[in-house]
């Protein structure tokens, strides 16, 4: 009889434990397009993006293939800025997922989502050559030009 009550009281806590709102937890990825997240204990260029209204700088950048990035993520706005780096395809795809909830959380390590006058690191392996975008998909940030480009060779 201890055992059923011990057994159900662990079963009604779980049944109350709340799910993750506005997260990425339905967008695990198995791999990424743009490469792969990077080891902080190896070497790496550090390249510092700032984000403002609707723009990135610097907005092009090159990399070679195996070149481990320490992206440093400020931004220098007035609103929320992102930046996700992907393929444009899945940065379009992820655009229209954010227009339904746009207050999504980013839990990605290709990612991230900063309030004003916040920063963040991003330390990414370009393991795959072409070309990559980051962006902020916040609902129109996109849309009004607040897009970067990556290519790797």
């Amino acid at each position: 009889m201890k055992r059923m009550m011990i057994a159900g009281v662990g079963l009604a806590a779980l049944v109350t434990l709340p799910w993750p709102a506005n997260s990425h937890d339905k967008h695990a990825h198995e791999s990424y397009s743009a490469g792969e997240p990077g080891n902080p204990k190896k070497p790496s260029r550090t390249i510092e993006v700032e984000m403002s209204e609707m723009a990135y700088t610097p907005s092009r950048i090159e990399v070679k293939r195996g070149e481990q990035i320490r992206f440093v993520i400020r931004n220098v706005g007035k609103e929320d800025h992102e930046f996700l780096l992907a393929t444009t395809e899945e940065n379009l795809k992820h655009a229209e997922s954010m227009k339904k909830n746009p207050h999504m959380e980013h839990d990605d390590p290709n990612g991230v989502r900063l309030k004003p006058k916040k920063s963040a690191e991003i330390i990414w392996k370009f393991s795959k050559p072409g070309s990559f975008e980051y962006s902020c998909l916040i609902p129109d940030h996109r849309d009004y030009g607040m897009i970067g480009k990556v290519t790797v060779k």
